[in-house]
C-alpha cells in the first residue's frame, strides 16, 4: 500500500499530465520527476537539476510494460534477469527504441529503466497511467535530497513536492548495462 494519500497521488498526477515538475520519494532519495514524453517538462527538469541532456535520465515503472514504449524488449535470458530484480532497487540500461526522444537517452543508445519497488513511487506511476522521469532532486554534482525540506532548499523551480517517506535504502540504486552486463554504479 502506498504511503501516499489517494487525493495527493491524484494532484501529483494531474501536474505531471500538466507539464509540471515534481519530487517525489523512491527507494533511496527524492527524485525529481515529469512526463518523459512531454519535452518542456523534461527540458525544466534538467534546468532545475543544472544536469546537461547528453548524460540522459531515468525513467521508472510501475510495470515492466509501461516501458516497453521507450526500449527493445530484451532476449530471453536478459528478461529473465530483469524479472528476477524487479520490482526492485535495480535500474537497467536497455536498449532505446529508434524513436525514443534524444532528451531521455542522452547520446546514448540505451535508456535507463527500473521497475520500482517503492510502493508510492509505483502508485505515482500508475495514477499517471505511464513511466515517468526519475532523477535524484539535486542539482548536479551536490548530495541529494532525502526530504522535502531539502527539496525545497535544493530544487527551487519544483512544482509540487510528493511528502512521504523513502524506500530507507543508504545509497542510489544500482545501475547495469544488460547488453553488457556490466555494473555501472553500485547500489
Amino acid at each position: 500500500m502506498s504511503a501516499l494519500s489517494p487525493h495527493r497521488l491524484h494532484l501529483a498526477a494531474r501536474v505531471l499530465r500538466e507539464g509540471g515538475v515534481i519530487a517525489y520519494p523512491t527507494e533511496a532519495v527524492f527524485g525529481l520527476g515529469c512526463d518523459p514524453l512531454n519535452r518542456d517538462a523534461v527540458m525544466r527538469l534538467l534546468a532545475i537539476k543544472r544536469r546537461p541532456v547528453e548524460k540522459g535520465l531515468i525513467l521508472i515503472a510501475s510495470t515492466f510494460d509501461q516501458l516497453l514504449p521507450f526500449v527493445v524488449l530484451p532476449r530471453p535470458d536478459l528478461q529473465q534477469q530483469l524479472d528476477a530484480s524487479w520490482p526492485g532497487p535495480v535500474t537497467w540500461l536497455l536498449p532505446a527504441r529508434p524513436d525514443t526522444p534524444r532528451w531521455l537517452r542522452g547520446t546514448h543508445a540505451s535508456l535507463a529503466v527500473r521497475v520500482t519497488a517503492h510502493p508510492g513511487a509505483a502508485a505515482l506511476c500508475n495514477a499517471f497511467g505511464g513511466p515517468i522521469v526519475s532523477t535524484s532532486a539535486n542539482i548536479l554534482g551536490r548530495p541529494p535530497a532525502r526530504t522535502p525540506l531539502q527539496v525545497r532548499l535544493r530544487c527551487p523551480g519544483v512544482d509540487l513536492v510528493v511528502n512521504g517517506p523513502t524506500g530507507g535504502l543508504r545509497r542510489p540504486t544500482e545501475i547495469r548495462d544488460a547488453v553488457s552486463g556490466a555494473r555501472i554504479r553500485q547500489g
